[in-house]
């Protein structure tokens, strides 16, 4: 009898330490280091890297996008027949690093995914720094970025309105749509959060978070409402996520151009959009759990497995659409079309389609089927950047490699980046910066949600048997 009330506390000392539903803490505690992470004093490395960034973000950012103003797209590479160079490359990067947030708070709330509690937050953050830099992208492809207010359906005396089979009018409607729902869907559950903050603070944070909590006093009205909202949001921003996605690979896909004609690219588009964003929410988890204080409570191993398992299957669903698209138009038998695929594999930059392969598909099929290695921050992470690296790679081969070859064969070019790459590494940082200003001034774990979880989650035996029990919470 002895021994087997040993094996029960064992047993049950075991979940209470791997899964943080089952490892409650007061929810004062909670709180309290929450704030302590972020209010303590930053260190000198804190300072150190922010003022790198901010730097690169001054020189890289902003001081060239001056220039290029002030010298007209002729600094940047972008010619016949690469007319769409690095910019939209990195237009459809950030979309696609931004569609993380909405598939880990949304879909993963509507399927009660009980994990995404702790990293919501962070996932959320993600969806509206990385929509700012795509914004930023689109503004400098533009060149005169003075006159982005033609893009707007404004009613004028000339009855001018924008030319709406421009892709550039798509991707206004389809950014502007999108930063504002998931601001709005990033604000929403912030709010009880704040709330918190504002009766923890003083001087001019209490003042802040005033401001932001709207009156928020935790009533049972207020949470109603509030519960109300977020399930509305859930389910409205999941459709704008897939069109957002959608309308970009229409950019491309409705061009009559060898390479870009095909009728897969919508789904293909959403399921890389997917598989850069869940690499970047590894990246983001395992920062934040490595250096800031009492993260280590709300982020375990067991949120890195759970990420490793949807970036193995979304790998494998982005090679089912790879090869889908790859086969089809090969098989299509057009010349030109055929010409393209010689010049991505065996080109000057063949190298760049194999490593494309390799990252986005050898390297996730190869570590993230192994339980143990998933569970290990830094392996993820690494893996996280390597995915990253490849879907970067992704796009950059479908935009301006693949403008390279047309049916027009003397106007053949390979396209060569000017300024657009400090541009680039400018707007990298800038995420990186935003992220870190965040880090400091609100609560990057929703404190409520994990108590939430809690209070939902406990232990029973069945005979000689533990098992996890969920409760539904009204």
């Amino acid at each position: 009898m002895a021994d087997h009330n040993h094996h029960a506390e064992h047993a049950e000392a075991h979940f209470r330490e791997k899964h943080l539903m089952l490892d409650p803490l007061p929810r004062g505690q909670m709180n309290d280091m929450v704030m302590e992470a972020m209010t303590e004093k930053p260190t000198w490395k804190f300072w150190l890297i922010f003022g790198i960034l901010a730097a690169i973000t001054a020189y890289g950012l902003f001081y060239s996008w001056g220039v290029m103003i002030a010298e007209g797209l002729g600094v940047a590479g972008v010619n016949r027949p690469s007319y769409w160079g690095i910019f939209l490359v990195n237009t459809v990067f950030w979309i696609g690093i931004s569609h993380a947030g909405t598939f880990i708070s949304a879909i993963l709330r509507v399927f009660k995914a009980e994990f995404r509690r702790p990293f919501t937050r962070a996932a959320e953050l993600m969806t509206t720094f990385g929509l700012v830099q795509a914004g930023f992208s689109i503004f400098m492809h533009m060149g005169r970025v003075w006159l982005s207010y033609w893009l707007m359906p404004y009613p004028n005396q000339r009855m001018l309105w924008p030319n709406f089979h421009s892709p550039l009018s798509w991707d206004l409607l389809a950014i502007t749509t999108y930063l504002l729902s998931s601001t709005m869907y990033l604000f929403l559950p912030l709010i009880p959060d704040v709330a918190m903050a504002r009766d923890r603070s003083t001087g001019w944070r209490k003042s802040f978070y005033k401001v932001l909590a709207l009156g928020f006093r935790g009533t049972e009205g207020e949470w109603a409402h509030l519960r109300n909202a977020m399930n509305i949001f859930a389910f409205a921003i999941i459709p704008v996520m897939f069109s957002v996605h959608t309308i970009v690979s229409w950019d491309f896909a409705v061009a009559t151009r060898p390479g870009w004609s095909s009728t897969i690219f919508g789904p293909y588009f959403i399921v890389g959009a997917l598989h850069s964003g869940m690499g970047a929410a590894a990246i983001v988890l395992a920062v934040i759990q490595g250096t800031m204080k009492h993260m280590k409570y709300f982020v375990r191993a067991e949120h890195f497995d759970a990420i490793g398992k949807l970036m193995l299957i979304i790998s494998m669903a982005w090679a089912y659409f790879f090869f889908n698209d790859y086969m089809v138009q090969w098989y299509g038998g057009d010349s030109w079309t055929d010409q393209l695929l010689h010049f991505h594999e065996y080109g000057p930059l063949g190298w760049m389609w194999f490593a494309m392969l390799i990252c986005n598909v050898a390297v996730p099929w190869l570590i993230l089927w192994n339980a143990r290695w998933r569970a290990t921050p830094w392996l993820i992470a690494t893996v996280g950047i390597i995915i990253n690296v490849g879907m970067w790679f992704e796009r950059y081969i479908i935009i301006p490699v693949s403008l390279a070859i047309n049916r027009m064969p003397f106007t053949w070019r390979l396209y060569e980046p000017g300024i657009e790459i400090p541009l680039g590494i400018g707007t990298l940082a800038f995420f990186i910066l935003l992220y870190m200003a965040a880090s400091k001034l609100i609560p990057l774990i929703p404190v409520w949600e994990v108590q939430e979880g809690q209070m939902a989650h406990e232990l029973k035996k069945f005979g000689r048997e533990t098992v996890v029990t969920v409760s539904e919470l009204e």
